[in-house]
């Protein structure tokens, strides 16, 4: 049986990737600092290797026997590599190479790299293409885009099957709310929840191609054994997008409330409008998204509610 290793495997995405897994049956490890993912996140028996991907002993125990390594590991937040370009350039960066590097002595059969949109940059160009130049706006977006042509290399210098996915605000349960470099939809449910007003930066008519969790873990493991995606860089969304100020409409009818945004400035590293084209996705993968952008709101509402995070007094 294949034994996938799933960095970040205690976080947002990855938790998912490990619950996916184990449904269909599957041999499942779990690297992860824990710096910011939850031990709780990991179903018991999962076999857990806890440290910093960047150091090489790490990188080499989390990868040693692996045929598939899905590597989602990341300080995933613009404003974190901001703040601190030097930290989040060893988890994004120098986590990404050593586990490249192990992944090539391992003879590991693919890795599927977590991209991101934020490598476009602030093209008006609409949809996003993966054909289109990278114009990063942060260090977090010059991090994964230099990562995923890390991947691109190790492919055709070494012949390690890499595939980059490229995710567009991905949302759903686990995603924490509890920190200000949350994505935006669980810091508006955990503001409505609490019956304070969300903040929204700029005018809210950015838009955004938020895509249920679902379907990126559907879009990764099926990344996995496509046939002709290996070196490729590939879209992974919905393809449509939504306004911060559809959002929150969205939500309100959602939750029952009737809350009115709390406007403030722009944050640096923000770009205007995302949407993703999948056609590339639809071809190479098979992919189409299995759930809607309302349907993945009701879902994540619900698992907010049922973990009571919606209670102000509680940390997610």
């Amino acid at each position: 049986m294949p034994l996938y290793v799933v960095t970040g495997g205690a976080g947002f995405i990855g938790s998912h990737l490990v619950e996916e897994l184990l449904r269909r049956g599957e041999t499942v490890r779990v690297a992860d600092d824990f710096s910011s993912g939850l031990r709780e996140n990991v179903p018991a028996g999962v076999e857990v290797i806890d440290g910093d991907l960047s150091n090489p002993a790490i990188a080499d125990r989390a990868i040693a026997g692996a045929d598939y390594v899905l590597h989602q590991a990341a300080i995933p937040s613009v404003a974190r590599s901001i703040d601190d370009p030097l930290r989040s350039h060893r988890a994004n960066v120098d986590g990404s190479l050593q586990v490249l590097l192990a992944a090539r002595k391992h003879r590991v059969k693919r890795l599927v790299y977590a991209g991101s949109s934020s490598a476009y940059g602030d093209s008006p160009t609409l949809p996003k293409r993966e054909d289109m130049p990278a114009a990063p706006k942060s260090p977090y977006a010059l991090q994964k885009f230099v990562a995923e042509q890390y991947c691109r290399l190790f492919t055709q210098l070494y012949g390690l099957e890499t595939v980059t996915i490229r995710y567009f605000n991905v949302f759903g349960s686990r995603q924490q709310a509890s920190s200000p470099y949350s994505g935006v939809i669980s810091l508006f449910i955990k503001a409505l929840a609490a019956d304070t007003q969300p903040i929204i930066l700029g005018n809210g008519a950015q838009t955004r191609d938020f895509t249920y969790v679902a379907n990126v873990v559907d879009g990764v493991l099926r990344a996995c054994t496509a046939p002709e995606a290996s070196g490729e860089v590939i879209n992974v969304a919905t393809g449509g997008r939504v306004s911060l100020l559809q959002l929150l409409d969205t939500l309100n009818l959602v939750m029952g409330t009737a809350m009115a945004p709390e406007f403030k400035g722009l944050r640096l590293g923000d770009v205007r409008d995302s949407q993703a084209d999948i056609q590339k996705a639809q071809k190479l993968l098979g992919y189409t998204p299995i759930v809607g952008f309302e349907e993945g709101l009701r879902r994540t509402v619900a698992w907010y509610r049922t973990t009571r995070q919606h209670d102000k007094n509680i940390q997610p």
